[in-house]
Formats: C-alpha cells, sequence, structure tokens
C-alpha cells in the first residue's frame, strides 16, 4: 500500500498579532546581534537563552569556568532592558541571603515592629552563578519563586516582579565542592543549555575583542514591558496539528513506563520528562520560530530543543552510566523513530 504524505496547515494568526509578531521579529534580530557582539562564538547558546526569556522560563548554563556564561547573563540584562542581581552561590549561602528576611527595629517611641527587608531574588533577571555550589537547603528557596513568583517569609507571600526569570550557571557535576539539583528543581528550568569551548576562530576574536581597548557597555534594545508583551504574543503563535504530535510522541517516548518506549531506552533510564517538558516544548518552539523570523514552528524546531528541554528531566540508571550510555543519545534516537514513522 502507498505511503500518503500528509501537508500540514498551521492555524492562522490573528491579523492584529502578525505585524506585531514582525515588528518584534526585528526587535529579536537586534537583540541577538548586540548579545552577539558580547559573547563571541555561542551563537547557539544565546539563541537558546533568549528562547527561555521569550517564553517566560528559566534556564540552566552548564559548563566548565570561564567559558562565558556569567558575561552572558549579565550582556541579556542590559540588552534585554531588565533590572538584574547576582548572587554567587558558595557552601555556606543560606536562603535568607536569597529571599531576604525580617528585622526587628524600634521607633523612637520605644515600639518594635518587623520589617521585611527584600533579598536579591527581587529582580528581573536573577544571575544564580554556580548554583550547584550551595547545600541542597539553599538551592531549595529558589523553588517557590521560580514556579510561582512569590516567596514566603514568617508566614507572609511577597511578590517578585513581573516578568522574573532565573538564569543559572552550574559547573558539571564531577569537579569537587557541588551538589547535584534536585529533580524538583531541575524541572522548573524551561531547558538545560550546554556551553562548550569556543572554536578556534572565535577564540582568535575573543582574544582580540577583550585585551585590547575597552569598548562601552552594551547598548539596551527591549525593556521589560516589551519582554511581557512578547511573552503574550508568542502564547498567540499557531502550533500545527503535526508539531503538536510530535511533541507529545517524543514526550511520552522518553519515559520507560510508555509503551512507545524503545527496549534499550526502558533498561537504561529510571525515570523520564513529565508534563512540563511537553509544555516547555510548546513554547520554546514558538519562540526559537520568532527568532529566525517565522511566524509559526515546524518539525526542525522540535529537533532542535529536543535534547535541551529532556535531557535534564532524565535520569540514567547505575547500569546504563556504568556502560556510559548518553541521555542525548537515547533523545536522538527517539527523534529517528519519530522521523521514519512519519
Amino acid at each position: 500500500m502507498q505511503k500518503t504524505t500528509v501537508i500540514e496547515t498551521a492555524p492562522e494568526t490573528p491579523s492584529g498579532a502578525v505585524f506585531e509578531l514582525e515588528t518584534l521579529s526585528g526587535q529579536l534580530v537586534a537583540a541577538r546581534d548586540e548579545i552577539t557582539t558580547w559573547i563571541i562564538g555561542q551563537e547557539q547558546v544565546i539563541e537558546l537563552a533568549l528562547a527561555a526569556l521569550l517564553s517566560g522560563g528559566h534556564a540552566l548554563l552548564v559548563g566548565l569556568p570561564g567559558l562565558g556564561k556569567t558575561r552572558l547573563v549579565e550582556t541579556m540584562g542590559t540588552v534585554m532592558g531588565l533590572n538584574d542581581r547576582r548572587i554567587q552561590f558558595t557552601p555556606d549561602l543560606m536562603p535568607s541571603d536569597i529571599l531576604g528576611a525580617e528585622v526587628l527595629e524600634e521607633a523612637t517611641d520605644g515600639t518594635r515592629h518587623f520589617r521585611f527587608i527584600h533579598g536579591p531574588v527581587f529582580c528581573e533577571l536573577l544571575l544564580a552563578d554556580e548554583i550547584n555550589r550551595a547545600s541542597p537547603r539553599t538551592q531549595s528557596a529558589l523553588l517557590q519563586a521560580m514556579q510561582e513568583g512569590e516567596v514566603s517569609i514568617a508566614g507572609q507571600t511577597h511578590d517578585l516582579p513581573t516578568p522574573f526569570h532565573v538564569l543559572a550557571t552550574q559547573n558539571p557535576l564531577e569537579q569537587d565542592g557541588t551538589y547535584p539539583l534536585p529533580e524538583a528543581q531541575l524541572d522548573r528550568f524551561l531547558l538545560q543549555v550546554d556551553v562548550g569551548y569556543p572554536s578556534r576562530d572565535a577564540e582568535r576574536d575573543i582574544l582580540l575583542a577583550t585585551t585590547g581597548v575597552q569598548s562601552g557597555p552594551p547598548k539596551q534594545v527591549m525593556d521589560a514591558q516589551g519582554l511581557i508583551r512578547a511573552q503574550e504574543l508568542i502564547r498567540q503563535m499557531p502550533v500545527g496539528e503535526a508539531v503538536m504530535t510530535m511533541i507529545l510522541d517524543l514526550v511520552r517516548s522518553c519515559r520507560p513506563d510508555d509503551p512507545t518506549a524503545t527496549d534499550a531506552l526502558k533498561q537504561a533510564v529510571s525515570w523520564g520528562p513529565g508534563p512540563r517538558a511537553a509544555q516547555a516544548l510548546m513554547l520554546l518552539v514558538r519562540a526559537r520560530a520568532l527568532l529566525d523570523g517565522r511566524l509559526a514552528p515546524n518539525a526542525s524546531d522540535v529537533r532542535a530543543l529536543a535534547r535541551p528541554v529532556l535531557r535534564h528531566r532524565m535520569a540514567l540508571g547505575y547500569g546504563a552510566r556504568a556502560e556510559g550510555i548518553e541521555l542525548g543519545a537515547l533523545i536522538d534516537a527517539a527523534l529517528s523513530r519519530l522521523d521514519a514513522a512519519a
């Protein structure tokens, strides 16, 4: 029987949003170009970090020290016009150092009252530098802030600014003095961005740019209100049925207890991605399409984002780790099966 190819037509974008999306696409190109001027040789990393902001989520940047992770976040804060703060995570950092604390003050008339002093988490873009250097107790202090946009101190709830994003940097776990992030916190990150060494040509450009005469600071291209509107527009972008089906099939096939998972994945993976992974892909494919100048995502966006979205939401069993099996290879195999079945 001859196989029939179905050509998918994505739903139409509301006409009023088309012009805004096209204008936003131009702003994003300008923002990406400005960031690329300061962060050389990390184009894919910049694209993924911007996609996380556009999707309203948080990103985890993983890489060895000295690869520009901190500089990237600081540059993004300036270019996107966000009020940014930086926390250097260390083993002795306490939750109150992040969230803030209540202090007892005495007025001139002798009366006493508690006053809440805001911690550095009260900002629009938080750089959690070397987050896995801190103890699990301190890491967990960010859980409520990342998921709900608020923190609770002494029975009182305090709302965080809008927008609120956490871009955390992490050193590889094989380095001494690091603590693995708990699964619940890893799932709060929309994606994981691996920051690798630059190419030889890029490293040459870095040498010339950073050891010569210092230029001025990065230019602001957007602001907080513009980012909020961009996040609203992203959610109005259409996602075709074929792309949505691909997202669902991919996420479900990476769960070891799902019938569609391969025997190799069932034997290697101890737990797989939950519904947040599919939600993250639905948002991020739209953001990536817009960064590429398109008004609707396609299958190539799902393929490009599969590893960053799924890898930190899966865990290998002990035997698979001992055999040197990589999660990235399992995700690629799941994608290949979907392509073969299409």
